[in-house]
C-alpha cells in the first residue's frame, strides 16, 4: 500500500491510498469471511457456498463493498496518526473510489476535513474598545433588598393593583392573527412581574391589573424568537387576573444580619457586598474586553472553515442549551416538540453563532501559536500551589489527586491569559469617553498558511 496526501479546497486534505492486486484479492478474501453467512445458494448451507459460487450467483462485486470497508478501516486512521503533525481531522472523510482496474488492484480515496489555518491581517496595532464596570451604591443597596427578600413573607394583596415583584396568578389566551398557537394558553399560571419569564411588553401590561381585572395586551414575538412560526409576529394575549402576591420584607438591622448572613453589622454586610459586586464587575470588565479583542481581530482574519467544524461548534451548543433545560427538569426533546419545531430546525438556529465562534478558536490558537506562547513548569507549579492554598492543603498534597485533564487545563488557562496580556499590552485599548492606551507596539503581524504535497509509502 502506498499513498499520497495533497491539499484540496475548502480546508480539505485527499488522500489517495493505492493498493496491489494483491492486497486488494486478500481483501476480497476477508470480505467473503465475514459476510458469506447473509448469502444463501441452492445446492449449499446458508453460509457454506464457496467464494467463486457466491460470486457466480451474486455477481462478482457481491463482496466489493465489504472489501473496501475493509481497506479503509485497516488504513485510514494508521495513515492519520502519521499526518497528524501536517493536518488535524475534524470529520469523516468522504471516501470514494478512484480507480479499479482487473489484475492491477485498486486505488481508493479520502476527502478530508480538516482544521483550516487563519490568515490575521492584523492583530497588533489595532484600537479597541475596553470595557469597565463600577459599583454603585444602589447596586450595594440592592444586595441588601436581596437578602430582605429572601426571608421576605407571602401575603396576600387585596387593595391595590399589581405591581414589579408581586406573584400574580393569571388566565391568559393567545393569538396570532385570531388563531391559538402551542403554548400560548393556560390557566392559573402564576408569574412574578419583572422576572423576564414572558417576551418583552408582556408582564409590563400586567403591572397595574386588580383582582378581578380582564384585559387583552398586545405583544410582539422577538425576531429571533425560537419558534419559526412566531417571529416577528404580533399577537394579543386575554389576560384575567385571580390573585396577587407580594413580599413583606423585614427590617433591616445588625441582629438580622448577624442571624442570616454571618456577620456582624449591616455596614460590615454592605462592605462585603461592595467587594464581591467589585471582583464580579472587574471578571466582567476583562470578560467583555477580552471578547471585544477577539471580535475585533477576527474582523481581520478569514479562513476557510469547513462545515464539519461547524456542525461540532452546534453540537456543543446543543449540549448546553440541553444541560440548562435539566437544571429545569426539562427535556430537549420535550422543548422542541413544545415549540412545535423539529430537531433540524431546532439546530438551525445555533448555525449563526457557530461560525464566529469556530473562527474565535481558530484566531487564538493561531495567535498562541505564532507568539510561541506556553505555560512554563514554574508557572504550572506556581497555580497548583494557589489551588492547594485555597481549600488548606499543600502542593505536594493537592497533586497526588490531581487528574491530568486538570493539568492540562491549568496550562491552558495559564497561556490564554499570557495571550490576552500580550494582546492588551499590543493593542490601544479604550473606554468610551474615556482616556486611550496607547499600543506599545503598532506594528501588525500577518500570518499566512503554507500548502504542501507528499508521498509516503508501507
Amino acid at each position: 500500500m502506498n499513498y499520497t496526501q495533497a491539499v484540496g479546497e475548502k480546508s480539505t486534505v485527499k488522500l489517495t491510498i493505492s493498493f496491489s492486486e494483491e492486497e486488494w484479492q486478500d481483501a476480497i478474501s476477508k470480505a467473503y469471511l465475514k459476510t458469506r453467512g447473509k448469502y444463501s445458494v441452492p445446492g449449499f448451507r446458508k453460509g457454506k457456498a464457496p467464494k467463486p459460487v457466491l460470486e457466480n450467483y451474486y455477481g462478482k462485486g457481491v463482496f466489493f463493498e465489504e472489501a473496501f470497508n475493509h481497506l479503509y478501516a485497516t488504513h485510514y486512521f494508521s495513515i492519520i496518526e502519521k499526518e497528524r503533525d501536517k493536518f488535524t481531522v475534524v470529520g469523516e472523510p468522504e471516501l470514494s473510489v478512484e480507480e479499479m482496474v482487473e489484475g492491477k488492484g485498486v486505488t481508493l480515496a479520502a476527502t478530508v476535513p480538516v482544521k483550516p489555518d487563519v490568515e490575521i491581517d492584523a492583530y497588533t496595532g489595532l484600537k479597541i474598545k475596553k470595557y469597565e464596570y463600577n459599583v454603585t451604591d444602589s447596586e450595594v443597596d440592592g444586595e441588601v433588598t436581596k437578602l430582605l427578600e429572601r426571608k421576605a413573607e407571602d401575603v396576600d394583596v387585596n387593595d391595590r393593583p399589581c405591581q414589579n415583584g408581586d406573584r400574580v396568578n393569571i388566565d391568559f389566551s393567545g393569538t396570532v392573527d385570531g388563531v391559538k398557537f402551542p403554548g400560548g394558553t393556560a390557566e392559573g399560571y402564576d408569574l412574578v412581574l419583572g422576572s423576564g419569564s414572558f417576551i418583552p411588553g408582556f408582564e409590563e401590561q400586567v403591572v397595574g391589573m386588580k383582582i378581578g381585572g380582564e384585559k387583552d395586551i398586545t405583544v410582539r414575538f422577538p425576531d429571533d424568537y425560537s419558534a419559526e412560526n412566531l417571529k416577528g409576529k404580533d399577537a394579543v394575549f386575554a389576560i384575567k387576573l385571580h390573585k396577587i402576591t407580594g413580599k413583606k420584607l423585614p427590617e433591616i438591622s445588625d441582629a438580622f444580619v448577624k442571624e442570616n448572613a454571618g456577620v456582624e453589622t449591616v455596614e460590615e454586610f454592605k462592605a462585603k457586598a461592595r467587594e464581591r459586586l467589585l471582583k464580579q464587575a472587574e471578571n466582567r470588565s476583562r470578560d467583555e474586553t477580552e471578547n471585544s479583542i477577539v471580535s475585533e481581530i477576527c474582523k481581520h482574519a478569514k479562513a476557510e472553515i469547513p462545515q464539519a467544524m461547524i456542525e461540532s461548534e452546534i453540537d456543543r451548543m446543543v449540549q448546553d442549551f440541553s444541560y440548562r433545560l435539566m437544571y429545569q427538569g426539562i427535556k430537549l426533546e420535550d422543548y422542541v416538540k413544545y415549540m412545535g419545531m423539529t430537531m433540524e430546525q431546532f439546530r438551525s438556529q445555533f448555525a449563526s453563532q457557530a461560525q464566529p465562534r469556530v473562527l474565535s478558536q481558530l484566531v487564538i490558537e493561531k495567535i498562541v501559536k505564532t507568539e510561541k506562547i506556553t505555560a512554563s513548569e514554574n508557572e504550572v507549579d506556581a497555580k497548583i500551589a494557589e489551588q492547594a492554598a485555597s481549600v488548606e492543603k499543600t502542593a505536594e498534597e493537592y497533586k497526588k489527586n490531581i487528574d491530568p485533564r486538570q493539568i492540562e487545563y491549568i496550562k491552558n488557562d495559564i497561556v490564554i491569559t499570557k495571550m490576552f496580556d500580550f494582546l492588551k499590552a499590543n493593542n490601544e485599548l479604550y473606554v468610551e469617553g474615556g482616556e486611550e492606551k496607547p499600543a506599545a507596539k503598532p506594528a501588525a503581524k500577518k500570518t499566512t498558511a503554507k500548502k504542501t504535497t507528499t508521498k509516503k509509502e508501507d
